[in-house]
């Protein structure tokens, strides 16, 4: 059982897959998705440049360009976004599996073809049946299409179900019911892989109670699990968003709150500080309180990276609290771990 991880491609994102461990590589799939940039030129080649270092030599990264106009990157420039990632992810020595959707432009298509074609490393269908998206699911004729377009057969096609946002257990339910459809009506295709995935994180930390942790159910993971409770097939890959909502989020303005996303067997528990202290110092009091706290796992800061880091603030064995960028990072490699060991020891995530 592999884990998927749709993880948007930031600077934390990928700070935490730089610093992941041999076990955790041989565990992930990782999808990463292509965030806007009023200067997408520019967003593009810093995509590029975390790739370089986060991914390990050999590893095939997938990449959904999905949230960018299907347009030329800027005046001038040859070709859209997925022909652009593959070229400079091709001149770092990133292999590439692109994401397409039967949705995209036929111009999209081909640049998925020739990116699959030089990278040799196959691609991955996404399909959508999230309730805020309104997208019929291909039939038989318009899959032969698509496989026609990207040149390959679907035994090199990554095949991945989105549920998309999972708020409680009502529309948990009702997603599980057209995951189930989702998965009857194309599983008639040799996939090389198939997942599905859902986001059950909230939008944003907005409304949140300050000083202490506040449980925020994975009900992504219990959808996964009630899929494959009854679904007869081969049962498919776990797939969640980290702990970020499923969207594209609009660029926030302001400094965030002290705050950490920390990931146990059934919930987020998470944690957010009010500013009192200078900089981001209360950090240092919020990393004592969850490491004092029950959620602390018994493996502590050898769980992850981001545990070991977590633990530096407690003690304040770190001149600096961090910020953001590196609470995010810190959250998805707990996160990261948690999911996999749990896949690995009970087969839940």
């Amino acid at each position: 059982m592999a884990y998927v991880p749709i993880l948007k491609g930031k600077a934390g994102e990928f700070m935490a897959l730089e610093h992941a461990s041999r076990e955790v590589w041989s565990s992930i799939r990782p999808v990463m998705e292509v965030v806007p940039d009023p200067n997408l030129r520019d967003a593009l080649e810093t995509f590029c440049d975390h790739a370089m270092d986060a991914v390990p030599t050999g590893v095939a990264l997938t990449v959904d360009c999905g949230a960018l106009l299907a347009a030329r990157v800027l005046e001038g420039d040859a070709g859209g976004p997925v022909a652009r990632v593959s070229e400079s992810l091709g001149l770092r020595g990133v292999a590439m599996c692109p994401v397409f959707r039967y949705t995209d432009s036929p111009a999209v298509l081909d640049e998925v073809a020739d990116a699959v074609s030089r990278h040799d490393r196959g691609a991955c269908l996404r399909v959508s049946v999230a309730a805020d998206v309104d997208e019929p699911l291909p039939d038989q004729g318009q899959v032969r299409r698509l496989l026609r377009t990207v040149q390959r057969e679907p035994e090199e096609i990554d095949l991945l179900v989105d549920a998309g946002p999972v708020r409680n257990s009502t529309e948990r339910d009702a997603l599980t019911l057209r995951v189930l459809y989702a998965l009857k009506r194309l599983s008639c295709w040799r996939w090389r892989h198939g997942s599905i995935a859902a986001g059950a994180f909230p939008v944003n930390l907005t409304g949140f109670s300050r000083g202490r942790a506040t449980p925020v159910a994975r009900q992504d993971a219990q959808l996964w699990q009630r899929v494959v409770d009854q679904w007869r097939g081969e049962p498919p890959d776990f797939g969640d968003f980290g702990v970020t909502h499923p969207r594209i989020p609009v660029k926030s303005r302001g400094t965030p709150d002290p705050n950490m996303r920390y990931t146990t067997k059934d919930y987020w528990q998470v944690f957010v500080y009010p500013r009192i202290r200078s900089g981001n110092d209360d950090f240092f009091t919020l990393s004592r309180d969850l490491v004092a706290s029950a959620h602390w796992p018994q493996t502590g800061s050898r769980t992850s990276w981001g545990d070991a880091r977590l633990k530096e603030c407690a003690y304040r064995e770190r001149p600096k609290a961090g910020g953001g960028t590196e609470w995010r990072a810190w959250a998805t490699s707990h996160h990261l771990a948690v999911v996999i060991n749990n896949l690995t020891t009970s087969g839940r995530p």
